[in-house]
């Protein structure tokens, strides 16, 4: 029996899972959560990555109690947000979080020297000021001393894998998501870099998910006790993950990664780089076995999360399943939001930006916490309704399926609320979708798994999906109209 660490980095929060597969069926067992909390200093909003490693550490101590042998130990995380090593493999400093108001700033800057279209063609990234390239460009135009300080810069997870074991590699998926990566060329785009000033010295080599770096260290494995473990990179970006983990049962099928962020998307062969594409600001991430994920990025639960902050410090405590209870008690389709309006961007005042929002659009301003919330996740589901259109409007095929996976395929509210407003059934689950990728990854490369396909025929044969079949279709279809009408944008295009 093959038994394997996984390590999941989120934006909210990271755990450390142990999996075993017996030749049919994989288990996958927690045994490590933590908080990840950014740090705000002089303006700038940080991770604290250190904090985060050695949370990642004690995961791993505790999988090697739980597990009499670790064959293997795999890091995922969230896109984007990188990091920068000197030549002594020093940190320069903590990551810069992709919500920081830098990059919003920079977006102008970096457009002017590469126009948008031609840096859509060349990465098949979606313009977002969040993206890799946006933060890289403003440290190049204020001349931030990091920059010269540093000799590699490294992903998250190529981060926590470089401490593990001293690899400084990136791997494909995570590397797509800059929008530095060229798909055409298998490469980084370092002609586009050089015209941003960028040191193109820091792009390390890019590896393919799979990849056997190296074992763990040797001081690592005195102080995990993970000893002759070796270090994995799997689709180190969370989504690639989770993605590889979908049971599809029908080829065009949509997933929908659901979580601090809604993934909504299609697995295809070859990066979709169309008028149409460029259009809807569609985005082409790479995926396991060849594959990208053409998708599009809905701020998730995260305005959840951020509510349920906010009146926390009120003094008035919910549990985020108490939540979801009052909001199936609220009104029903009263007022929606634009969950990618730039007002629900930041941290801060989620409830108050969700009744002015309300209030600006002329919609009914929901008051108390069961009706906010209910008017997020209705938004989200009109959302996720609306970027399935634009998807089947770009490839020019009608999907008849969606999955839904990660931590939204837990909330009943979504998903039939999803179900309804696509008009088309959704499956929910695997839940620990991301881990579940991940540890396969980690199987495929321990030659445990043979492919993607046999992958998900484990899924299949380990988790049983809830199925939503889609109702009450006519009052969400003209809510989908309103939605469409008076609260999102009439082009899902980046506001430049």
């Amino acid at each position: 029996m093959a038994t394997l660490a996984a390590v999941d980095l989120g934006a909210q929060s990271g755990r450390v899972a142990v999996g075993r597969f017996d030749g049919e069926r994989l288990g996958v067992t927690e045994v490590h959560r933590f908080p990840n909390v950014p740090v705000r200093t002089r303006g700038t909003l940080n991770w604290d990555i250190l904090r985060v490693y050695n949370d990642v550490l004690d995961g791993l101590r505790a999988a090697a109690h739980e597990a009499a042998h670790v064959d293997s130990v795999a890091v995922d995380s969230w896109g984007v947000d990188f990091a920068l090593i000197d030549s002594k493999g020093r940190l320069v400093q903590n990551p810069v979080h992709y919500r920081d108001a830098r990059r919003t700033g920079a977006l102008e800057g970096v457009l002017a020297r590469v126009p948008a279209r031609e840096l859509y063609d060349r990465t098949g990234i979606q313009l977002m000021p969040i993206n890799t390239v946006f933060e890289l460009g403003a440290m190049a135009a204020e001349a931030d001393p990091a920059l010269a300080a540093g000799e590699t810069m490294l992903l998250i997870p190529d981060l926590v894998h470089y401490w593990l074991c001293g690899s400084s590699t990136t791997e494909f998926t995570n590397a797509t998501t800059t929008q530095c990566f060229d798909p055409h060329t298998g490469g980084w785009a370092t002609d586009l870099l050089e015209r941003l000033d960028v040191p193109t010295r820091l792009l390390p080599d890019v590896v393919q998910p799979g990849t056997r770096l190296a074992p763990v260290s040797a001081a690592v494995a005195e102080e995990t006790r993970l000893r002759d473990a070796e270090v994995v990179a799997v689709a180190t970006h969370d989504t690639g993950s989770a993605v590889a983990a979908v049971p599809f049962r029908q080829p065009g099928s949509i997933f929908i990664s659901a979580g601090t962020w809604s993934l909504v998307g299609l697995e295809v062969q070859a990066p979709v780089i169309t008028d149409a594409a460029f259009a809807a600001n569609l985005t082409n991430e790479g995926g396991v076995g060849g594959t990208f994920r053409l998708l599009k990025n809905v701020t998730g639960l995260w305005l959840v999360h951020e509510c349920r902050r906010v009146w926390a410090q009120e003094g008035r405590e919910h549990s985020f399943d108490q939540l979801v209870a009052l909001a199936k008690e609220a009104p029903a389709l009263r007022s929606f939001i634009d969950p990618n309006d730039p007002a629900f961007a930041d941290p801060g005042d989620m409830p108050g930006r969700v009744r002015a929002f309300c209030a600006h659009t002329g919609q009914t301003e929901p008051v108390d916490p069961g009706a906010v919330v209910r008017c997020i996740l209705e938004s989200l589901a009109l959302a996720h309704a609306r970027m399935i259109d634009l998807l089947a409007s770009v490839v020019g095929a009608s999907p008849r399926e969606i999955h839904v996976v990660g931590g939204g395929a837990r909330n009943e509210l979504l998903c039939r609320w999803t179900a309804d407003a696509a008009g088309l059934p959704v499956l929910a689950g695997p839940e620990e979708a991301t881990l579940l990728g991940n540890l396969l990854v980690q199987a495929m490369s321990l030659g445990e798994i043979s492919s993607l396909a046999e992958g998900r025929e484990v899924v299949r044969a380990s988790v049983v999906p809830t199925a939503y079949e889609p109702q009450q279709t006519s009052e969400w279809q003209e809510a989908l109209e309103r939605f469409t009408d008076t609260v999102a944008l009439p082009t899902p295009e980046l506001r430049l």
